[in-house]
């Protein structure tokens, strides 16, 4: 004959779950209440403060870059305005005959000296100058399509004419250089 089942686990249950309701019921004393509100507190101070020196990080931070780049690039308004200049130097010499170099030789020789010395102050500030070739290819980074046309001899994508120089001001672009591009159909 079987024997009644033991309900022996049942009693550790009830005796857990008494033990645990006892615990939720112990009143606290006002020392121990008092306790946990300041140990709340001082956790959400702390809190606070971490973020806080956060922010400043992050805003140092934010400022430091910005000083940089205000370094770096705060002059790129005044390149932009002195690009000109050097376009119409550059125009100037390169429409010189020999018959004029020779008449006026010296007054040359002063656009010359200008033509370098811009050159060299844009170089001081970190301005390059984009000089592509014929022949090169377009590049849309760096180059701006004044027009296409079709020209034999050429594939399409090749820089059939400059126009003018491009410039970079560090590694960010003033202004693209202009070019006109070969649309030669693929043979």
């Amino acid at each position: 004959m079987a024997e009644p089942k033991k309900d022996d686990f049942l009693d550790d249950i009830e005796a857990a779950e008494a033990e645990e309701y006892a615990e939720d019921n112990v009143e606290y004393s006002d020392e121990a209440i008092e306790l946990d509100s300041l140990r709340a507190e001082r956790d959400e101070l702390k809190d606070r403060f971490m973020r806080a020196l956060a922010d400043a990080e992050n805003a140092r931070k934010r400022s430091d870059k910005d000083r940089r780049e205000a370094e770096q690039y705060g002059g790129s308004k005044l390149a932009r305005d002195l690009l000109p200049v050097h376009d119409n130097l550059k125009r100037a010499l390169e429409v010189v005959t020999d018959e004029q170099r020779q008449a006026f030789g010296p007054l040359l020789e002063g656009v010359e000296l200008t033509l370098r010395e811009l050159l060299s102050v844009f170089a001081k500030h970190g301005v390059k100058v984009i000089s592509p070739q014929v022949g090169d290819r377009f590049d849309p980074q760096n180059h701006q399509a004044m027009f296409e046309a079709p020209v034999p001899g050429t594939k399409s994508g090749e820089i059939i004419q400059v126009s003018a120089d491009g410039f970079m001001l560090h590694d960010r672009l003033l202004r693209p250089a202009q070019v006109g591009v070969s649309s030669m159909p693929a043979s």
